[in-house]
């Protein structure tokens, strides 16, 4: 049975991009989560200690198969492609695949002040701080732009309802960037909007919003703009 470990699922981002694709796409597997904890970035810490006798890079998530430890989301897409054939989980048209896969490595590599500035925390209600960040920082506002040209790029050229027609990795891998979009309620056209609720209506994607929810945890690394929950 694959493993896959995970970090704390309203805050860990990159943990829910393998979760969600899988769980989607019907790949049994155990689940294992460590927590982050009030320290989880020192060397020392109890996550770092849990994690770096598996995965020596010290991060989450990362997929258990036998012998075989593959760390990184990009990395475990692709085992999980290869390993899965069956489950189409790239597009079948070779342009398009090309496209999904640009897409994710766009993702995997930009969207830095997106990314930084708006944080994972799908339980919170963070609006007005969205609204001062999309009034103060440029890079935000270019970054949320660009995600706009992305997104609607693709479903224009595929027709919806997913980014590459039907659900794929690259939906899986845009569904955390999906829940900062809610959490920070940022602005951006009905079209870009609509995708947004038709990811949160995907059952995996469901399940995994409705369980960080239920988490009832606070890690104050993963708070820069509330003092408790």
């Amino acid at each position: 049975m694959l493993k896959l470990y995970i970090g704390n699922k309203n805050y860990s981002s990159w943990s829910m991009r393998p979760w969600v694709l899988m769980t989607q796409a019907g790949i049994p597997f155990d689940e294992v989560m460590v927590p982050f904890g009030s320290d989880f970035s020192s060397p020392d810490s109890a996550f770092k200690n849990t994690v770096r006798p598996i995965n020596p890079a010290g991060t989450v998530p990362f997929l258990v198969d036998g012998d075989v430890v593959v760390s990184d989301t990009l990395a475990i897409a692709e085992y999980l492609a290869e390993s899965f054939p069956d489950k189409a989980l790239w597009p079948a048209d070779k342009a398009s695949r090309a496209r999904a896969r640009s897409a994710c490595a766009e993702m995997h590599a930009g969207f830095r002040a997106l990314r930084n500035h708006c944080g994972m925390n799908i339980e919170a209600d963070l609006a007005s701080q969205g609204g001062l960040l999309m009034r103060d920082r440029a890079d935000v506002r270019a970054d949320l732009e660009r995600l706009v040209e992305l997104w609607s790029g693709l479903l224009a050229q595929h027709g919806g309802p997913m980014l590459l027609g039907e659900f794929s990795i690259a939906d899986a891998y845009f569904a955390p960037m999906a829940s900062r979009l809610k959490t920070y309620a940022l602005p951006v056209p009905d079209a870009i909007a609509a995708y947004v609720e038709r990811v949160h209506a995907v059952p995996a994607v469901k399940a995994w919003t409705d369980a960080a929810r239920a988490e009832r945890t606070f890690v104050v690394e993963d708070e820069p703009y509330r003092l408790a929950r």
